[in-house]
């Protein structure tokens, strides 16, 4: 059966559109080996090899099953044969602490936050239907974690997402797990009806328990389930927008339909002239944790400022991942990461949130010295990685730099240059923005 997708199609939310920042939390079995090799950011390693050598500690079940990936020796060398699902029982949360990590995304400036309930591994982390005692109720940290979550994002003013895997399935598909190309998912997905229906299940579920402002779906849906019946797609759609009327949902459903699109480090950046977009990853080479990593693989806090700042200027959105350990700690790098996107954010969220790009014609982006700009009503920033005197690439005639200030409202020395707006800056450990009227 053929469906209309454009029936769902609406503007999209404003609390959406204004929040520019969100939390994803990649936590699960994975967490208690959190091992994988650092190769490299999706998008810029080869398939064939990163498949085998994967980076994301979270396909930890997959690349172990490659007989010749460094995965494999490893688990072999420190877990013999043992299960994948020796994971789960040994996976304790017992430092979690969900106020904590609350606090901190606010903090950072995070206005909505996304777990993931199941991954590809197919374990639940709440007491999802169907899923019997494979889920963390029952086993490794008897909790509901999205409904612990849910409760503490939302008492910390933030919006509440969910993650779900409706495209991979390790453990109802029948084939066994090992992928070495993206066509290969596609091709080897579970597409049957009785998947589609059991997926159908949980994400209505989660959207009755929960009321998520997002759902943020991953790797497609199951064909089976992509029709306009009792347990199909339009039908999970039109329930979830009568449920939370201003939800939106992503574009990793198949073609079918989406309020805003993704990317994923550097792959799909063709999502990112779409009129709603949302860059999602880790503040290292994973999302799940991975121990192998260190300050050589993650970001700095003036290096997240930067991203930040450039996917805001474009007109997107940032889903910057979190990985705790098994025990519910979010790792010491990580942590610093975020302090330190705090502090900034402390003085400029103005620059940030419910800003837009400012339009085409008054200023440009420049890497050299580094400028990203964003516009808050009158209001147009440029966000500057550079000391001292510095010529921003702006029509002089655009801007009025009598009013030039920095965000925590300090005088800045403007006048105009042959080369456009020059500025007299201070020097600082993360970029600073500066404002001027826009005439």
């Amino acid at each position: 059966m053929t469906v209309d997708w454009s029936r769902f199609q609406r503007p999209l939310p404003g609390w959406y559109a204004d929040a520019k920042f969100g939390i994803f939390i990649h936590w699960g079995a994975y967490s208690v080996p959190a091992w994988a090799e650092p190769s490299g950011e999706l998008g810029t390693v080869d398939e064939h090899t990163w498949f085998r050598h994967n980076a994301y500690a979270e396909w930890y079940w997959n690349t172990i099953r490659f007989d010749d990936s460094p995965a494999r020796k490893h688990h072999q060398d420190t877990y013999g044969d043992a299960p994948y699902d020796d994971f789960l029982d040994a996976w304790r949360a017992e430092e979690f602490d969900p106020q904590d990590w609350c606090a901190l995304f606010a903090r950072a400036g995070a206005r909505y936050v996304v777990p993931t309930t199941k991954h590809h591994d197919g374990i639940a982390l709440w007491d999802a239907p169907g899923t019997a005692a494979r889920n963390t109720v029952h086993r490794g940290p008897r909790r509901d974690l999205i409904g612990d979550l849910a409760a503490a994002v939302r008492e910390a003013g933030m919006r509440f997402g969910v993650y779900y895997s409706g495209g991979l399935d390790w453990n109802v598909t029948p084939h066994l797990p090992v992928i070495d190309t993206s066509a290969n998912v596609r091709a080897l997905r579970p597409n049957d009806a009785a998947y589609a229906a059991y997926a159908y299940v949980h994400v209505r579920d989660l959207v009755d328990r929960y009321r998520p402002d997002v759902l943020w779906n991953d790797i497609e849906w199951p064909d089976g389930g992509k029709h306009d019946g009792r347990l199909g797609l339009a039908e999970l759609f039109r329930h979830f927008y009568a449920t939370v009327p201003d939800g939106v949902v992503n574009d990793r459903w198949g073609d079918t339909h989406w309020d805003f699109r993704t990317s994923e480090y550097q792959h799909h950046l063709d999502a990112e002239g779409a009129p709603a977009w949302e860059n999602c990853r880790g503040i290292g080479l994973s999302f799940g944790y991975n121990q192998v990593e260190d300050s050589r693989h993650l970001m700095s806090g003036p290096r997240l400022v930067r991203h930040l700042v450039d996917v805001v200027s474009r007109g997107g959105n940032l889903l910057l991942n979190v990985g705790p350990t098994a025990s519910g700690l979010i790792p010491d790098g990580q942590r610093r990461t975020l302090e330190g996107l705090a502090g900034w954010m402390a003085v400029h969220d103005g620059v940030v949130h419910g800003s837009h790009p400012l339009d085409a014609g008054i200023a440009e982006a420049s890497d050299d010295p580094w400028v990203r700009w964003t516009r808050t009503g009158d209001r147009a920033w440029a966000v500057v990685d550079a000391p001292g005197r510095v010529v921003l690439p702006a029509r002089a005639d655009r801007l009025e730099l009598s009013s030039a200030a920095l965000a925590d409202g300090t005088p800045v020395a403007a006048q105009a240059d042959p080369a456009g707006v020059a500025v007299e800056l201070p020097s600082r450990d993360a970029p600073v923005a500066v404002g001027f009227d826009v005439r």
